[in-house]
């Protein structure tokens, strides 16, 4: 849906886009990964045209983007931007208009998007009135007002408290069962690990890495599993002898515990198994897989490396 076409972007001499390539798929969540100031911004702005770059091009649909396409997209910036005198309505009334709506369009989007998230009695309060939570529902409600194809939510989840951070990546996934497209971009990386189906990592405005986060995972895990059971430790680890090595555990109770460990000798998960059956009660066990922070910790420290040899 979204090619952006080496895009790059300076200020001042100093480098905010290093000729940045994307595709970004129909229908997918796209996490846009990378520490605070290494771009992802700068990009966000270039692609709502608020921002124009240096070099390069992006193309929507495969047409060049213009103007014109700005009316499919909806932006929720970093910096939230809301009047605070105004009354939740007659905020949503304001960038509904701005977005082409009729006033009974944005009275009828606002009843559903009121109704669904349970705050219809939030209606007639000014925006000075609610908590920064609350407040951050409200710009959502109104980012998404218009119907956009495409969503692009820069830091979305900044300011929620886990319950609200659980209901938007909730409703983000039911949005792209409707087929909308959403660029979701973070430097929290644990959080969209989860609902994520491709990603790029940006790092000192270049990108370092793009791809489904299930190939990244599998292409970086280590061979590490972990074991949940009730037993004794010390009977645990006697089982796991020479063709395990125990990593690390965790105390859940007096004889329940999680334990991470690695394979040795071309032994696998059904060794494992084996070993441990008899010997402890497994309640659970899978194998660990890198989350997105882990991937992007590994890559920053290899390309360190690789520039300081």
């Amino acid at each position: 849906m979204l090619e952006i076409q080496r895009i790059s972007k300076s200020f001042y001499r100093k480098s905010a886009l290093d000729d940045v390539s994307l595709i970004i798929n129909e229908g997918e969540i796209f996490g846009l990964l990378g520490p605070n100031g290494a771009g992802k911004t700068t990009l966000i702005r270039i692609i709502n045209r608020i921002l124009e770059q240096d070099s390069g091009q992006i193309r929507i649909n495969g047409e060049l983007m213009t103007d014109r396409h700005l009316d499919s997209i909806g932006y929720l910036p970093e910096e939230r931007g809301l009047y605070k005198t105004m009354t939740v309505e007659d905020h949503a009334l304001f960038l509904g208009r701005l977005r082409g709506l009729s006033k009974k369009d944005v009275s009828v989007q606002l009843e559903h998007w009121l109704t669904k998230f349970e705050i219809n009695d939030w209606r007639k309060k000014r925006i000075e009135e609610l908590s920064k939570g609350m407040a951050q529902k409200v710009q959502f409600i109104c980012t998404v007002l218009h119907d956009p194809k495409l969503l692009i939510l820069d830091e979305p989840l900044s300011g929620f408290d886990p319950v609200n951070v659980e209901l938007i990546k909730q409703e983000l996934t039911e949005m792209k069962a409707n087929g909308k497209t959403i660029i979701l971009s973070t430097h929290n990386m644990k959080s969209v690990d989860e609902i994520c189906d491709r990603a790029a990592l940006i790092h000192q405005s270049k990108k370092i890495m793009e791809g489904k986060v299930a190939d990244l995972q599998e292409a970086h895990k280590k061979g590490e599993y972990a074991v949940k059971f009730r037993g004794s430790m010390i009977a645990f680890v006697n089982a796991l002898w020479t063709g395990f090595e125990l990593i690390d555990k965790e105390i859940l109770g007096d004889d329940r515990f999680i334990a991470r460990l690695k394979m040795r000798g071309g032994n696998n998960f059904e060794d494992l198994l084996k070993a441990l059956i008899g010997q402890v009660r497994i309640e659970a066990a899978w194998e660990v897989l890198p989350s997105m922070q882990d991937i992007f910790i590994e890559l920053v420290s290899e390309r360190k490396e690789a520039l300081d040899a």
